[in-house]
């Protein structure tokens, strides 16, 4: 484990979020820049939903490919090096003149951002004691909060009275700076490497060992039954709210500043509560409560905006608060020289679980005769009966040092009974 000043610690802790920030915005700012993707390269919908879906799809092929190098090497280069190809493939994006170029460049922001999201997590689970764990991943998740309350807004105003491309170009200058951060702000961190890099030879029996094991295959089935549930409703709640209640589509920002702003008072103290209260029980929680706004905004009646603007918050704290508690739990489970392999593993997981939970939920809906979106409420029970499963599913997760009490326990019955 590393030793870091509490400031030094705090400075980390920021720039990792900061530089989860430019992920998710990068992530989150192609959806309401459609219109004039559409209209600046003629487009249809379907082509542009590809391009959306090309980096949830290159970053979960990239997440799996990073367990089998991640831990090979200084976390911090390989922060620094991946980090400065995704301000690459935004710099990328905002070039494209054609959608060929757009599509590809959106593949390559995928392929370094689903490793360099597996660095973030690697980095705080090396550094951060296990106790104190879960207060860094609410940190850490600040970055959505932060990403809907001032990333999104701004970058939508500048897609509309600049050019689509100008947020792209607003997310290389913030990476330039957040890089030259880094490079003074985050230390060496090869401890991880004391124990000796894995031959080539054994990378791949490593890869499927990892894929194989018990532990890691309950947090990643953990992992993909959250994101399915929660990517099954959240993509749908602005065309809904449209077509079927009538809000504004120029209000909808407003919701997600709202929500986003909540959300960063509310995911600090999720964490510390996983720290105090468990980090299993905490999840529990959590996920139980969230069904409540699951469930009320996929069976809405008809509802003002005033109502939404108080009620939305709610749903936003609750369901990206699932999150906190399960990150800080994974970071527990796998051991220290397999850490960044796992979560790479894990990220791609992720990844699969929002392009397919996304899908599903689209799947389920049609337009009615009258224009409205049916089937919403469909997709929120089914979305409620794998959160329920989650709940249940949580207990099978481990920690390797729960793990390793089990062990012990199970060796010394069987010794007394011998």
């Amino acid at each position: 484990m590393y030793t870091l000043t509490a400031g030094g610690e705090r400075r980390l802790l920021w720039l990792l979020m900061l530089t989860q920030f430019t992920l998710i915005l990068d992530f989150m700012i192609m959806m309401p820049l459609g219109p004039q993707i559409m209209h600046a390269f003629h487009i249809t919908p379907a082509a542009f939903a590809a391009a959306v879906s090309a980096y949830s799809v290159c970053s979960g092929i990239s997440g799996l490919l990073a367990a089998t190098y991640i831990d090979r090497f200084d976390r911090r280069k390989l922060m620094l090096v991946v980090y400065a190809l995704f301000a690459l493939s935004n710099l990328a994006c905002a070039l494209a003149n054609s959608y060929t170029l757009l599509l590809l460049s959106r593949a390559f922001a995928g392929l370094t951002g689903g490793v360099l999201g597996s660095i973030i997590m690697a980095i705080v689970a090396d550094v951060i004691p296990g106790p104190r764990r879960g207060a860094a991943m609410g940190t850490i998740m600040m970055a959505f909060s932060v990403a809907s309350v001032i990333g999104v807004p701004v970058g939508v105003l500048m897609g509309a009275h600049i050019l689509w491309s100008a947020p792209f170009v607003l997310l290389v200058v913030l990476s330039a700076v957040i890089w030259i951060s880094g490079a003074v702000v985050v230390p060496k961190l090869d401890q991880h490497l004391l124990q000796g890099v894995t031959p080539m030879s054994q990378v791949l029996p490593n890869l499927i060992r990892l894929l194989t094991d018990a532990r890691h295959v309950n947090a990643f089935i953990l992992t993909f039954m959250t994101m399915v549930a929660s990517m099954m409703v959240i993509p749908f709640i602005s065309p809904t709210l449209v077509a079927n209640h009538g809000i504004a589509p120029d209000q909808i920002s407003w919701l997600y500043m709202g929500g986003g702003l909540a959300t960063l008072f509310t995911s600090r103290l999720i964490g510390r509560l996983s720290d105090q209260y468990g980090k299993h029980m905490v999840f529990r929680v959590i996920v139980a409560l969230s069904l409540i706004p699951v469930l009320s905004i996929t069976h809405l009646p008809k509802v003002s905006f005033v109502f939404m603007l108080l009620f939305f918050p709610v749903f936003m704290v609750l369901v990206s608060g699932r999150m906190v508690p399960m990150q800080a739990l994974l970071t527990t489970v796998p051991a220290p020289a397999q850490r960044g392999a796992f979560l790479s593993v894990n990220s791609a997981v992720l990844s699969l679980g929002v392009g397919i939970g996304a899908w599903v939920g689209g799947a389920m809906l049609s337009m009615n005769a009258q224009g409205q979106i049916a089937g919403y409420g469909t997709v929120g029970i089914v979305a409620t009966v794998i959160s329920l499963l989650a709940i249940v599913w949580v207990s099978r997760v481990r920690s390797l040092e729960t793990q390793a009490v089990v062990h012990a326990v199970s060796g010394e019955r069987a010794s007394q009974s011998a």
